[in-house]
Parts: C-alpha cells; structure tokens; sequence
C-alpha cells in the first residue's frame, strides 16, 4: 500500500490549528458497494496527544443497505515501513441506508508524538434489514462566537426506539469536500410519535464550512440536514446567558401554563476610541416560537434599557405561556433606529406543560 508523506514543515502550513498528517486508501475491489468518500481523510493531533483520523464511508448500492462496517487504520512516523500503531473500528452509523453516507472518528490507541501519517482502508461489512426512514431533525436559528451553540428537537414516528443518537458532522470546502469533526448526542429511548429536544455547543474546526446533522436509532433514521455555518459579524453588544426564571428571580424546573415566566439575559458593551457618547439607548427583544413544521410567533416583548459605559446589564422581560408544547426562546439587542446593535443570543428550549 502506498503512503503519502508530507514534511511537517507542509502540513504546519495547510493544518494551522492541529498537527496534520497524510493519509491514502486504496482498495482492488471494484465491486464494493462501500467506499471512503475522500482518499484524504483528516488526520490530527488532539490535546491529549492521540492521533485522530476523521472522514466519511458511503454505501453505494441503490438497494441495500449494509452494516458491521470496518476501518482499519495504520499509524506511522516519517522512518520506518512498520506501523507503530493499528487501530480497527466502524463507523458511527450502525446501519448505512442504500446511497447514503456516515462519518468514522478512529483514535490511535494512545498518545504518540512520533505519529505524523495515517493509512486508512476498508476491511469488510455485511448486508442488512434497512432500517425506515421515521426520524427528522429539525433546528432553530444558531448562535456563533467562539463555538456553535444550537437547540433542536428530533421527531420519532410511530413506533417507540431505543439507542437513538443524533450526530453532527462538520465538513470543510475541499471539493469534495473533507469530514473535519464529529460530534453526537445520545437520546436514548424515545416514545412513539414524540419530539425530544437536544442541544449542541460544540468548538467550530477553523476550517469548517458547515454541518450536517441526522439521527439514527435502533429501527429509524433521518435524512441529513445541511447547514452553512454563518459569518460571524461584530457588534457593539453581545447577548449570553439567557435564563428562564420565575417571579422571584429562581431558575424554573418546570413551567405551566398560566404561571408568569421571566426571560432574562445578560448584556455587556464595547466601546471604540471614536464612540461618540457613552450612553447606549437599546430596545431588548424576546421572541418565543411554538415548535413545528411550520413554527409561529407565541409571544413578543420587549425592554427598553440604556448602556452607560461598558456596565453589565440583565434586561428581562415576562411571559405567561397560553399553550402547552415546545418553544424556542429568541433573543435580540436593536438601538432605536431598529437596527441590531448584538448577534442574535443563545437559543433557549422550553416545554410548557
């Protein structure tokens, strides 16, 4: 099997966040129906030291689907022909649907600076039942700073499931394009014809694009969905730590209908050299959103609050749910102009019973 073998020096260049690597996969199988996707999957160092190799399989028959897949992967330093290290794992989906694809994420099996490639290759599956295609996913607006913090709910059919996991994928803009991380949530047992929430909040990979997120389980699966990772603008405010709490300022466990719920953020402001004035007129928004396929407005209020200098703030505002169900909870920061002054803050899921 051939290797490529990069210089440090190179792939310091092209990985600026991590340790990168070389890796290739051959195969003198034409028949498989289940191949890598790229013949250069991501290879990185993670803070602990292991080597981490990350990429994505794909079943290419149009009518089965197949499980038990496995990856074998050899480790090596920039010397010698031997590997010092070979890992075999599968890949995180169980059963891979007719035509669709999962993510692998296989580790050496410890921490090892002399580590600078990777071999990767495909050592066997078998066909299997195909699970229906029962789940989706669905999720709010995103929230990014430094990481990418979302909510969103899966929604089970009519069966009840166990060991249901949703994954998120992040993928770079190589054409094709490259898995660069692998995230996931384990639900677990699921009702029939129930909506679970979850959340991410996961570190973006500086080369990330976007992501994609789907869910598996025991009897079900989801489509993927595609999600670009927006651009991050820089604003004057930043919103954090949005609480749901009740009259007296107490975080709520639950919440019932007709009880007064109180929606607070925090709020802090930066100032320029050439800031005019110090004092920051600003209108605080909560916008709450009833969960669904297509999910309408519940509530809207509003604060009107002022930032004198770079103080903290915690504007809040009140709600009494009228209905029982999931909401997302939005919140925003505009100047009186109307004109955003903040990056929309953290999404907050609520159930109303």
């Amino acid at each position: 099997m051939e290797k490529i073998i990069l210089s440090v020096f190179l792939i310091l260049i092209l990985f600026p966040i991590s340790s990168g690597f070389s890796a290739e996969y051959t195969d003198n199988r034409p028949t498989l129906s289940v191949v890598l996707t790229s013949d250069s999957p991501f290879v990185y160092k993670d803070d602990q030291g292991y080597t981490v190799v990350v990429g994505e399989v794909e079943n290419t028959n149009k009518l089965t689907s197949v499980a038990n897949v496995r990856i074998h992967v050899n480790f090596f330093d920039d010397v010698n022909s031997q590997p010092l290290d070979i890992v075999e794992s599968g890949s995180m989906m169980k059963v891979i649907p007719p035509l669709g694809k999962s993510p692998y994420m296989i580790k050496s099996s410890s921490p090892n600076l002399d580590i600078t490639q990777a071999s990767v290759s495909l050592v066997g599956f078998n066909p299997a039942p195909s699970k229906s295609n029962n789940l989706s996913v669905e999720i709010s607006d995103i929230s990014l700073d430094h990481t990418l913090d979302f909510s969103g709910v899966l929604k089970n059919g009519a069966a009840p499931i166990s060991n249901t996991t949703v994954y998120l994928v992040f993928y770079d803009n190589f054409v094709p394009s490259r898995i660069i991380g692998v995230s996931q949530v384990a639900i677990g047992d699921v009702k029939s014809n129930a909506i679970t929430p979850f959340s991410f909040n996961e570190k973006i990979p500086t080369r990330s694009v976007g992501f994609k997120l789907f869910a598996e389980s025991n009897v079900f699966y989801s489509n993927p969905i595609d999600v670009k990772i927006p651009t991050p603008s820089t604003k004057l405010v930043t919103i954090s730590n949005v609480s749901v709490l009740d009259s007296e300022g107490k975080p709520l466990s639950e919440i019932k209908v007709g009880s007064t719920v109180k929606i607070q953020s925090e709020s802090w402001i930066q100032f320029s050299a050439d800031q005019k004035s110090n004092d920051t007129p600003y209108t605080y928004y909560v916008q709450i959103k009833q969960s669904g396929k297509t999910p309408f407005v519940e509530f809207l209020g509003q604060y009107d609050g002022s930032h004198i200098g770079v103080d903290k703030q915690f504007p809040s505002v009140d709600w009494i749910p009228e209905n029982s169900g999931l909401f997302f909870i939005e919140t925003f920061i505009w100047d009186r102009n109307n004109i955003p002054i903040a990056d929309q803050g953290p999404i907050v899921l609520v159930l109303v019973n």
